[in-house]
């Protein structure tokens, strides 16, 4: 398995992943123009990586999205933000989720990154549960407004 920048043909692949879950099924609609065209907005930001994971056949099984964003709170820190994180249902279960976060932060710390965050729906609790093995605290309450 390897982890690479996705690419405009690896769209299609990661929007079925996005979509192949209850909570995606209700908003996501594989197909839409608007993923390519966010796939470009993505793709043209050098603080963005948008990352598949393929198998040996070169096929998409997992993927996630790095935020890379500077601000001024703890010295000028920079954070890396883990949003998107999918593997594909036929591959689930066999650590491919593991090795993608495990990826994601070294990413994160070779771009000298002082925190790793991610948010996780509240009604995903296998979720938290394989966050939390993996060394992520629970520390804050994530909040969002539809404006």
């Amino acid at each position: 398995m390897k982890i690479r920048k996705a690419t405009a043909a690896d769209v299609d692949a990661i929007v079925a992943m996005l979509a192949d879950d209850p909570l995606g099924a209700k908003r996501e609609q594989p197909g839409d123009p608007a993923y390519a065209k966010a796939f470009g907005t993505i793709d043209a930001d050098p603080h963005q990586y948008l990352a598949v994971a393929v198998d040996d056949a070169d096929e998409v099984v997992g993927t996630l999205q790095l935020t890379f964003t500077t601000g001024l709170s703890r010295k000028g820190m920079t954070r890396a933000t883990v949003e998107a994180v999918r593997v594909r249902s036929d591959q689930r279960g066999n650590g491919l989720g593991e090795h993608l976060l495990t990826w994601a932060v070294d990413e994160a710390r070779a771009r000298g990154c002082g925190l790793v965050q991610l948010t996780t729906d509240a009604s995903r609790t296998d979720a938290h549960r394989f966050y939390e093995r993996l060394g992520f605290v629970a520390s804050h309450v994530g909040m969002k407004l539809a404006p």
